[in-house]
């Protein structure tokens, strides 16, 4: 347990938190004094203080100047150094504790690239940008690396695209044959809803045709939008495990998809296959019909003892035939998860699910370090999973580099990444690929580079807003705004008229 106590119009609390969650992994906060505290900390008329059993161990004087993004620099570098020194720990990534680090990075390489004359050596512009990442946020130089290296390949994966002129469309599928150990997806078991299918496609079918109305408007009309007058470029379905529908259904999903919705300026399609137990050959051919040309097929692991620990209903060798199958079928762009720290497997867990990837040869692999999520079983039933071993830190960095390893031997390069709170080690996920495999849906919605449109149960919706206001949104040329649909199966459906007028004034809103 740790004690905050904080003037009540601080305005960093969370920022505060994630340091802490980063240094003290599963520790759990107090906002009263309490003397059994592994640690107290104090933010009170500008100081910083840390305390241990009413001895203080660390203190600051917190200088801020007004502008919020110079103050929360100003209070994390502080906060960072003081449980550093603390613990003796330097983390991985440093003060930073967003998800996304490589959005940040490119601001920063096109800030330096914007103080320099146009045919500025692009190696100058990389060695100043690490200078101010590691002066202003204490990233490790291996992360920097990293992410010099995802964002060159970023670059190239958009270069010559128009994307600002185009959109995305996530459809959300959260059906799942049973729900794994780690997951807080919204996913159910697809058994408990098979009488409703007809009625959930049917759902996104109108929401579609209001995302579709909107597309289509001019300035001026009803349903303009940010999305007005754009193409759809690039459509991800996913969930949950959207190969749990029925072949049949499937079927009815993407037609109803390639009826409703302008395909024309299309760049990739991809299915999420995900779970090798909900694969079989009809599906993959319902999917090579529809001209589906990346899909995934996600193992997690190649342990069948960790298999049926996590909740997974398949074995190792379930995912070598669903992938030799996609093969079969003409699959040719095929990605595969796998999670680092998942409970009670070690390195040598790791090499053997590593091994047998190679020897499978997928074109994508993405590698994630367990997040160990509030709302997953691993945290709600944490008495029934108290006693399994986890990874600590220094095992999860080496099993986050033996995935990189693996990558590199299959002639892959990072392209995207993304971290999450309370994964293993401090680490983060990578999705690594071979030259032009690039899945751009993943790269355009985790650094925003465009709006994505969400349909479905639990789908978000995400667009790019023109500020024309500099005086507000610190300045940005554009802001993000969001809207969610409600998570709940069965109210999605009872309410979908809800559903639909809450999207469409989140939509006109936005003129």
């Amino acid at each position: 347990m740790i004690s905050i106590l904080m003037d009540s119009d601080f305005k960093f609390e969370q920022d505060l938190r994630e340091l802490l969650m980063a240094f003290y992994p599963g520790e759990s906060f107090t906002y009263e004094e309490d003397e059994a505290s592994l640690l107290s900390v104090y933010v009170r008329g500008g100081s910083l203080e840390i305390r241990k059993e009413g001895e203080t161990l660390r203190g600051a004087e917190l200088h801020f100047c007004g502008d919020r993004s110079s103050d929360k620099s100003v209070f994390k570098r502080a906060f960072y150094l003081m449980l550093s020194d603390i613990t003796g720990e330097k983390l991985p990534w440093g003060t930073l504790t967003g998800i996304r680090p490589l959005k940040l990075y490119e601001n920063e390489f096109n800030k330096v690239r914007k103080s320099h004359e146009k045919d500025a050596p692009e190696q100058k512009l990389i060695a100043e940008t690490e200078e101010h990442m590691i002066r202003d946020y204490y990233i490790s130089t291996e992360k920097l690396r990293l992410l010099t290296e995802t964002a060159k390949r970023e670059r190239a994966a958009l270069s010559g695209r128009d994307i600002e002129g185009g959109f995305s469309l996530y459809v959300n599928i959260p059906f799942c044959p049973s729900t794994c150990l780690y997951c807080s997806f919204t996913s159910n078991p697809i058994d408990r809803f098979s009488d409703r299918i007809d009625e959930y496609i049917d759902g996104m079918r109108r929401e579609l045709q209001i995302l579709e109305a909107s597309r289509k408007a001019l300035p001026g009309e009803e349903f303009y939008s940010p999305i007005s007058g754009k193409q759809l470029q690039t459509i991800y379905i996913g969930g949950g495990t959207p190969t749990a529908l029925c072949a049949e259904d499937l079927d009815k999903l993407l037609t109803m998809i390639e009826e409703e919705a302008d395909l024309g300026g299309l760049f990739e399609y991809t299915v999420e296959a995900g779970r090798p137990d909900s694969i079989n050959r009809d599906k993959l051919r319902v999917l090579k019909k529809h001209h589906i040309d990346r899909i995934s097929i996600n193992p997690q692991t190649m342990n069948d003892r960790t298999l049926e620990l996590i909740g997974r209903r398949h074995s190792a060798a379930d995912v070598e035939r669903a992938f030799l199958m996609a093969r079969e079928e003409g699959f040719d762009n095929i990605n595969m998860d796998v999670i680092m720290g998942l409970p009670k497997e070690d390195i040598a867990d790791v090499r053997y699910t590593l091994s047998k990837i190679e020897e499978l040869r997928p074109e994508s692999l993405t590698v994630h370090a367990l997040a160990v999520k509030r709302a997953a079983r691993l945290t709600t039933e944490g008495l029934a999973y108290a006693g399994l071993p986890r990874a600590g830190a220094e095992e999860a960095s080496e099993m986050i580099r033996l995935g990189a390893e693996c990558a590199e031997r299959l002639g892959m390069k990072p392209y995207y990444l993304y971290r999450q709170k309370n994964m293993a080690g401090n680490q983060e996920n990578v999705g690594y690929c071979l030259p032009g495999k690039e899945n751009l849906y993943n790269i355009l919605m985790m650094e925003e580079k465009h709006g994505v449109a969400g349909i479905g149960a639990g789908a978000s919706t995400k667009l790019i807003v023109d500020n024309s206001d500099p005086s507000l949104y610190g300045g940005n040329l554009h802001r993000v705004e969001r809207h969610e649909n409600m998570k709940n199966i069965s109210i999605y459906l009872e309410r979908i008229d809800e559903v639909l007028e809450k999207k469409r004034v989140f939509l006109v809103s936005l003129k």
